[in-house]
């Protein structure tokens, strides 16, 4: 399995709110819909900012998206398919700032499992 990673910045022309709705509502299901990713994808979130107060300092980050590949080839196979070349790779260029999205890629050690 491998995870990748993206700490997201905002296409600088819309509002925080614009791309946290335009993330969910269009660009999610866009993704989800690549015949490929039901395959090769294990798992996709994504998570924005709360407001509040916290014991750490927030990051100046507009969201992440997570998604966990069955292989790396698997994650080739999605990135390189005609859905995401055609409809999501445009999509992801109407509301990020790919300039200044950061992506890393690696394997996942858990260190506490999740409860059930």
């Amino acid at each position: 399995m491998i995870k990748m990673t993206m700490l997201l910045k905002r296409n600088p022309d819309i509002d925080h709110a614009a791309f946290v709705r335009h993330h969910r509502e269009t660009h999610g299901p866009l993704f989800r819909s690549i015949p490929e990713a039901k395959t090769h994808v294990l798992r996709y979130i994504q998570t924005h900012p709360t407001e509040g107060e916290f014991p750490v300092p927030q990051a100046d980050f507009d969201g992440t998206a997570e998604i966990w590949f069955d292989s790396p080839e698997g994650m080739k196979t999605v990135l390189e398919s005609e859905t995401y070349e055609q409809k999501v790779l445009p999509d992801e260029k109407t509301f990020l700032d790919h300039e200044n999205t950061l992506i890393l890629v690696g394997e996942q050690t858990e260190i506490i499992e999740e409860k059930a």
